[in-house]
This record gives structure tokens, sequence and C-alpha cells, in this order.
């Protein structure tokens, strides 16, 4: 049985179900998920709890037994399965489709898993959880909901902002849920409910954004000049290697060409993104970025691309005061802008 995450409440209310399974790449969203049924489970009387997590040396038959085996003081039990690779092995996945078919009703089990691929969704394994379990897949918050998410939490604490307010939140916080959960805390803890000034908010909360060197493409193909700086400026501070940020860039602006070619030729959009395996936030930013870019402007992108790599080697002088940065800089803005 599949179960959005904001459905959770009200299901834990009707009762527990013996399995649980919490898939997700937000560790704060997981954690969350995983502690309103830990709780449930403690207010259902399951007083004993066993954690177990999957490591080299981890022996599947200790999953069996724990299901089998009786309390020490006759409570019921809750156990904990910890899967932190998403990848149990080929004796996992016979250990785990058995289980899935054996639940003892004794016992809720409460298995935790990172996001998992489209291939291993597909497994034996995963699909024996998805139909035995209440399945529970939280999405990453991408940038474009972060805003909401941020406006949604203020509210539960009794507070509000504007949309000046929240975009310096979403700014200072991007790619770093936790610590926006932090940073949210925090004004609850500080000021009442009510709404927020933006001096309030700016005064409060600290630069703790984390940038992901794959999500800045997100920005260069929306158009997004202001959050291009901002991440190129992060991933320098935090010693991103530039010969990683370029080749990101740079197979970025091959795909473009890729589609501008399949599009002259005729071929549908649809199947040339899933040729391209181009899913998620970018599928929905690459058709608007392929209408405003011309085939010369990345084909001369691409050549800067490949100056810059001879100015990160050393074969060639920059013409930015010597910072290589500055050139990928330059390169970016030239995709970005309108």
């Amino acid at each position: 049985m599949q179960l959005r995450a904001e459905a959770l409440d009200a299901h834990l209310e009707k009762g527990l179900s013996p399995l649980y399974v919490i898939s997700s790449d937000e560790h704060l969203l997981l954690l969350e998920a995983a502690d309103k049924v830990r709780a449930a489970a403690r207010s259902q009387g399951f007083g004993e709890r066993e954690v177990m997590t999957v490591e080299r040396s981890f022996k599947w038959g200790q999953l069996q037994a724990a299901n089998n085996s009786l309390s020490l003081f006759g409570d019921r039990k809750l156990i904990e399965l910890r899967i932190p690779t998403g990848r149990p092995g080929k004796e996992g996945s016979k250990a785990l489709q058995s289980y899935a078919s054996e639940l003892n009703p004794d016992n809720v089990t409460l298995i935790t898993l990172p996001k998992l691929d489209w291939a291993t969704q597909k497994s034996a394994w995963a699909g024996a959880l998805q139909k035995s379990a209440v399945y529970i897949d939280i999405p990453q918050v991408e940038r474009p909901q972060l805003p909401a998410w941020i406006a949604t939490r203020l509210k539960a604490q009794g507070q509000s902002a504007d949309a000046q307010g929240i975009e310096f939140i979403v700014e200072r916080v991007e790619g770093n849920l936790l610590a926006a959960h932090q940073e949210i805390r925090k004004i609850g803890l500080l000021y009442p409910a009510g709404n927020l000034s933006f001096e309030q908010i700016r005064d409060t909360v600290l630069n703790v954004a984390r940038y992901d060197v794959f999500k800045l493409n997100e920005a260069m193909l929306a158009g997004d000049v202001p959050r291009l700086v901002r991440m190129l400026e992060g991933l320098k501070g935090e010693g991103e290697p530039l010969p990683l940020v370029l080749w990101a860039v740079t197979e970025e602006i091959r795909t473009l060409m890729k589609l501008q070619v399949g599009i002259g030729q005729g071929r549908p959009m649809g199947m040339l993104l899933k040729d391209l395996r181009i899913r998620g936030p970018r599928e929905r930013l690459i058709e608007p970025a392929l209408r405003r870019l011309h085939a010369k402007t990345l084909q001369e992108a691409l050549q800067e691309a490949a100056q810059i790599d001879k100015i990160v080697k050393g074969l060639r002088a920059s013409e930015f005061a010597g910072d290589p940065w500055d050139a990928l800089l330059h390169l970016g803005l030239k995709i970005a802008r309108k």
C-alpha cells in the first residue's frame, strides 16, 4: 500500500500495520516520518525496540530471529531495519521477500531506505515490500517547492512571512533541509506567533546553504542569474573541484546540442528526453532553454568550455585576472541569459 507522507498521521490514528517502509533521500523528512511510527508504536503498547543496521558483516538471519523471538518483558516489539545503501544484496533480497510474506502480527517492523532508483524499484525484494508494507516514498524538496515548504513549517508554529522573507530564507538554506528546519525552529523560539517582518528574518537566519554541483545546471537552464552567481560563489567557497564543476556545465551544453540536433531530425522531444535520461526538474527546464538558445550560442559555449579547461590545466592564460572561476561564470551566463 502506497501512502503519502502527508497522510501518515491520519493512517496511524486508525491503528498500526505490521510493516512500514520509508524511502527518501531527505534525511529530515525520513526521520520525522519514522519518529511518527515509533511514537504510535509506543502509545499502542509496543514497549520493546530492536534496531538493526545492514552493514557488510550483517547476518540476515538476525532479522527473522528478531521477528520470531518473544520480548523479554512480554511486550509487543518494534523492529527497525536500516538499509543505508538501499542495496541488500542477493541474500538480503531473499530474506526480505521471505520476511514480507511471513509477518508476525505481534510485531511492527519499520524499514528505512534511501530513495531507490528506477531499476531497484523493479527488483523482486522491493516489489515484495511495496506489496506487503505501508510504503512511504518521500520525494526530495526541490528548489521550486522550498518556499511553500518553508511557509508550511512557519504556519505550523503559528507564524508567517511575506514573499521577500521566504525568499531570503530559501537563499540561505538551499540544499540543506535539516538546517532549514533548525533555522525555522529558531525563529519560532525568538519571536511570537504572527507575521514576521523581513528584518526579523534577516537578523535571525544564518547562511547555511549547501550547493550541489549538479543543481547548478538547473539555475543555468532556468535563466536564474542571481541563483547561478550565488551557487558558483558557494561552490568555490566550499572548495568544490573546478574541473568537476566545469565538466557538469560542459555536459549540459553537450546535452542541449544533442537535443537540438535530434529536434532538427524530426525526433519527438519525449523520445529524446528518454534516450538522454533527462527527468525531474531538468525535464521541465530543458524546453524553455532550447527555445531561447541558438545552435551558434551553444557551439560558442562549448568552445569557451574547452578554453577554460586549458586555463585550469595551465595551458592558457585567463582573461579574467587569472581566475578560471570567473571564466566559468561568464560561460554559465552565456547559457542563462535570456
